[in-house]
């Protein structure tokens, strides 16, 4: 199976996970990239049944509108029972990396409100050790010098480790949805995620950055060759 395959059997996967929902007015925690919009689009036919949803970016709100499927602001929100969003690394104990679409901050809001967090991915997103992937740092635009330099204490546990500005094609800054910049850590190897997103979380100017380690995900759908495995961190084996 291909990549974008593998990508909508999990998807179709993740409806089945929200289907008790359907009908009771609860709200649902919806992601943002490639497999989320899959995802989006596997929920269509189920609009009118849905209470509502929360979207961690304006390109999912806009995706569900769409669909003619209401979207709430999270202030209006009081509980979310599952929130389904994909990830550009995860490992053994359900740790992330998220961000390669730059909606970090409210994909972590939105998780840390959520009962349940379902993450959806292909096998290629599982990962022994996090770090291969860039590790998105979401930071105000007046301190992005600052925490870069801060950023880069992190060579002396991680000599390949480089920072980069995130730009877009035309060589203009990426911005996030909240009017931020994000610095992409490469060369990272990160045997303690916990350890190191309370660390990151320290440093003044960073709004969030793309470890999901405090708050890891509840169960994980994972779209392999022989079909979609549904794991969690108390029943998983590497």
């Amino acid at each position: 199976m291909t990549q974008d395959e593998l990508k909508q059997a999990v998807a179709l996967a993740a409806v089945e996970t929200i289907k008790p929902y359907l009908g009771t007015g609860a709200a649902l925690g919806i992601g943002t990239g490639s497999t989320a919009d899959l995802f989006i689009d596997a929920l269509a036919p189920y609009a009118r049944e849905i209470g509502g949803t929360v979207a961690s970016s304006e390109r999912s709100a806009i995706r569900l509108k769409k669909h003619g499927i209401e979207v709430l602001d999270l202030n209006s929100v009081r509980d979310i029972p599952v929130y389904v969003d994909g990830a550009d690394e995860i490992d053994h104990g359900m740790h992330m990396i998220k961000g390669g679409g730059g909606a970090q901050t409210r994909e972590k809001i939105v998780a840390a409100v959520a009962d349940r967090f379902v993450c959806i991915a292909d096998e290629s997103k599982l990962v022994n050790t996090l770090g291969k992937f860039p590790l998105p740092v979401e930071v105000i635009p007046l301190a992005r010098s600052y925490v870069a330099r801060q950023l880069m204490k992190l060579a002396a546990e991680h000599p390949m480790v480089e920072v980069n500005w995130r730009l877009k094609p035309d060589g203009s800054a990426f911005m996030t949805d909240n009017g931020c910049v994000i610095l992409d850590v490469k060369g990272l190897s990160i045997a303690d995620p916990v350890e190191l997103e309370g660390r990151l979380n320290q440093i003044p100017g960073i709004v969030t950055h793309g470890i999901f380690a405090r708050r890891p995900a509840d169960v994980l759908l994972l779209g392999t060759s022989t079909g979609v495995r549904t794991i969690t961190a108390a029943s998983h084996t590497k």
